[in-house]
């Protein structure tokens, strides 16, 4: 038996009375609000946390805003190479880039004399010894006069690379030496290198005597 309702007194409002079927689909509304909410506190809580991922590239790069993004970095310029070690276009290519270096600055700042202690020849791109040499002082040109090498940079070049490797081309004793060792008397000449070590020759000699090979 329910109990009897007293009636509201004069400005008391009446108690709005839901039944309970009803009570019960609002009470199982109200929970899963409160674990979305839940859920979604805990999405923003892990996004505020956690940095995002860097890709290296803006979403509004597409649209070409300043500021936001754009075309990827330059990427960096090869490693230099041996120029020995290049072939065909490729090593022409580097021995004229090479022969205007030291035509146009190395000769007419540092070209000494031309003279038997000093020769030079007007073919020196024929001596694959003296191209291997200027190339790598040029490279060491490059290295040393750049920003990052300091203030020192070309005091280091002069005192480390450049004296030690005119000696080692020009000396008397050198790859010219039976080149040019008067102005009024060019000359050109590649002179023989040291035959192969007596161990290599035996070991040849020994491949040359196996029966069953041609040695032609």
């Amino acid at each position: 038996m329910s109990e009897p309702v007293n009636p509201p007194e004069e400005g008391e409002l009446e108690p709005v009375r839901i039944p309970d079927p009803h009570l019960e689909g609002i009470e199982a509304s109200v929970r899963k609000l409160m674990e979305q909410s839940a859920q979604q506190a805990q999405q923003l809580d892990h996004l505020a946390s956690a940095p995002a991922p860097h890709t290296g590239a803006s979403p509004f790069a597409a649209f070409g805003m300043p500021g936001l993004g754009g075309p990827p970095p330059p990427a960096a310029p090869p490693e230099p190479r041996p120029i020995l070690e290049l072939e065909g276009e490729e090593y022409e290519d580097e021995l004229d880039a090479l022969s205007d270096w030291v035509d146009d600055f190395l000769l007419p700042v540092y070209g000494a004399e031309v003279t038997t202690a000093a020769p030079w020849c007007l073919q020196w791109q024929e001596h694959s010894d003296v191209v291997a040499w200027l190339h790598a002082l040029w490279l060491a040109y490059q290295q040393h006069k750049d920003p990052e090498a300091g203030p020192s940079g070309l005091l280091v070049w002069h005192r480390d690379f450049l004296t030690h490797t005119m000696v080692a081309v020009r000396g008397p004793g050198g790859p010219l030496s039976a080149c040019m060792t008067s102005p009024d008397r060019p000359a050109h000449r590649l002179l023989p290198g040291p035959p192969p070590s007596a161990r290599t020759e035996k070991t040849n000699a020994s491949e040359a005597d196996v029966p069953g090979e041609s040695t032609s």
